[in-house]
């Protein structure tokens, strides 16, 4: 369950559309940041019963060495059968979402008002009744196309490729309740949360 009287701003987009950096902006200014990709690294950590869980169902091969799990496989495995994926989503997201709240009861214990919930697959993977509210960044797609390709070193094909796997950011949009164009200069993304953060947050966050 989560506690009463604080804010709880959903923060999505889509690949190499800038999320962590206008998380950080809002995080610089006291925000609180819950990112849904460190708790599911958490949540598998080396020891845990999720971690085991997963190992039963998908073969102690994605277990490294070093008894951490090996992601690139698991990818591997799950992108060919749908429903090792479902599986999958069903031991992670639980153990997701108890950290998540967790981590959303001591932000309220500790006296905020706001916390951001970052996560990459907020609408895709169903999990929208965490927030009260969805912040969808957003970018146009040829600056899209190029920051991935920067990013990861890869070529505009494989960018392609990636970018058309994922729910288009025009349909993400349409769930906003804000939208934040992070097409421009780091100087002008910026000035726009500025202005965000006066209309938004500032008014709530004495």
């Amino acid at each position: 369950m989560r506690p009463s009287g604080i804010r709880v701003i959903g923060l999505t987009g889509g690949v190499a559309t800038g999320k962590s950096s206008v998380a950080r902006f809002f995080e610089e200014r006291g925000v609180p940041v819950v990112d849904a990709d460190q708790l599911a690294r958490e949540a598998v950590k080396p020891g845990s019963p999720c971690l085991a869980r997963l190992a039963a169902l998908l073969g102690a091969g994605v277990l490294r060495g070093d008894g951490t799990l090996d992601r690139k496989r698991v990818a591997g495995i799950v992108f060919a059968d749908a429903d090792k994926r479902r599986q999958l989503e069903a031991v992670l997201h639980p153990e997701i979402r108890r950290l998540a709240e967790e981590r959303i009861t001591r932000a309220a214990a500790a006296g905020q008002r706001i916390v951001i919930y970052m996560a990459p697959l907020l609408i895709e993977a169903g999990v929208t009744d965490r927030v009260d509210e969805i912040w969808v960044v957003t970018v146009r797609p040829e600056v899209q196309l190029e920051r991935l390709m920067a990013r990861d070193g890869i070529g505009r094909e494989e960018a392609e490729r990636i970018i058309g796997s994922q729910m288009p950011l025009a349909e993400k949009e349409r769930h906003g309740r804000v939208v934040i164009d992070n097409s421009g200069t780091l100087e002008e993304t910026r000035l726009l949360l500025a202005e965000i953060w006066e209309q938004e947050i500032a008014v709530h966050h004495e």
